[in-house]
């Protein structure tokens, strides 16, 4: 995790060491190379650190992150705290495992002289290593909902204790279904008039203010507000090919990106494989994220991806959100998103803490219906850019995957249950 000073813009005048931090926290954030504030910490670390819920509003990679995680540092440190014992004393929620590991790292890293002892409870892997080890005792138990859940009703710790309670991508809970879970949760910590609770989310539609009022203390809203929904320092254009032409129209582009850093979005796992393997079938470095790859190959995928060493990450939305990966130089969206609001997160992969990107729309025959949907949600048109068909190139085509022989017999002829693990 790092705060790059790349443009004047993107960082404020407000220094971290004008805040009254423990030196261990300070430490931290010398070694992180932390030294001026991001817009959103700027405004939300005064009221955050004095105790004051907060609501803040910021689009995706402006550093929300280590604004809450300062603030749990201070209160777990301070010498009113209740303490160290079995049971946590701060809970992150984030929707995603991604999102989650991402969060527990950057922790690590700035928390790393605090001797806080922060834990990860995520589904996918590891069950009984993470139930162990949150039994031996945990400071910050960092989060997707169901596990934590899940070792709740356990017994395996509870929420008696926690002093800060923090609610990442909330508008991304309600989207995956979560918010039973999260009110769970919540109902099961002291309350709100003794803990603090931070809530963060890239948009606030009513059902996010809604929660923000029944499980906070008279919160603070901080909203970052922009010229435009997405960044300017993004080139965004849109194609519009006929769907035999994606493939190869997106190959043509790639052709001339190759030292160049590209996530490709599409909506479904199918086409996931599907784009992924033909990249690969005509010579493209490239590999595919989506909600069907087992946990272990998904964290494997994202640090050769983070470390440089895949070209192309062809992704569903589960990496639209939360994942902070540098230096990511283009974004196709391949289909187009059939929410506007994923159009920002996915755009949202490039141009991070002031760098500049691109991204590359495909108004296709399936889903070009949905761009002007887009261009109201950002409030800006697309600029158009046209393509001659009879410069695509022949491409080659992945061999079909071959079907297990047996399959259903072995099943006493039962049907098959589609799809991939969730």
């Amino acid at each position: 995790m790092t705060q790059p000073k790349m443009q004047e813009t993107v960082l404020t005048d407000t220094r971290f060491d004008t805040y009254d931090l423990d030196p261990r926290i300070a430490r931290g954030l010398d070694d992180a190379g932390f030294e001026f504030c991001t817009p959103i910490q700027a405004e939300t670390l005064p009221l955050a650190l004095n105790g004051r819920d907060v609501a803040g509003q910021a689009r995706t990679g402006t550093g929300k992150t280590a604004a809450f995680l300062l603030a749990i540092f201070k209160r777990l440190l301070a010498p009113d705290s209740k303490g160290q014992g079995p049971n946590p004393r701060a809970i992150v929620v984030a929707p995603t495992r991604e999102l989650a590991i991402q969060i527990h790292r950057d922790a690590e890293l700035l928390g790393k002289h605090t001797g806080l002892r922060t834990l990860l409870a995520y589904g996918g892997v590891d069950y009984v290593k993470q139930r162990d080890q949150i039994g031996e005792g945990v400071d910050i138990l960092i989060g997707t909902p169901g596990r934590l859940i899940d070792y709740l009703k356990q017994g395996i710790y509870n929420l008696k204790h926690i002093e800060v309670a923090v609610l990442d991508e909330a508008d991304r809970m309600f989207d995956l279904g979560f918010i039973s879970d999260i009110r769970y949760l919540f109902r099961r910590m002291p309350p709100v008039d003794q803990r603090l609770t931070l809530m963060f989310s890239a948009t606030f539609p009513l059902k996010v203010t809604e929660l923000a009022y029944e499980h906070m203390n008279d919160a603070q809203t901080v909203r970052i507000a922009e010229e435009q929904v997405t960044t300017e320092r993004v080139t965004q254009v849109v194609y519009y090919p006929a769907n035999h032409e994606k493939l190869p129209l997106l190959i043509h582009l790639l052709k001339g990106k190759q030292d160049d850093h590209i996530m490709v979005f599409v909506n479904t796992r199918h086409a996931a494989d599907r784009v992924a393997r033909t990249l690969k079938a005509n010579g493209i470095d490239a590999a595919m994220l989506a909600g069907n790859v087992p946990q272990s190959k998904r964290q494997k995928l994202l640090k050769r991806f983070h470390d440089g060493n895949l070209a192309v990450l062809v992704a569903t939305d589960v990496a639209a959100r939360g994942l902070h990966i540098p230096d990511v130089s283009h974004v196709f969206n391949f289909d187009l998103p059939q929410d506007a609001a994923d159009y920002v997160h996915r755009i949202g992969r490039t141009a991070r803490l002031g760098a500049t990107g691109d991204a590359i729309s495909f108004a296709c025959e399936d889903y070009a219906f949905h761009l002007p949907e887009v261009e109201e949600y950002i409030e800006m048109p697309l600029k158009v850019v046209q393509h001659d068909p009879a410069e695509l190139p022949r491409i080659e085509h992945p061999p079909a995957r071959k079907r297990k022989k047996g399959g259903s017999k072995k099943r006493g002829g039962g049907r098959r249950r589609g799809g991939g693990r969730r």
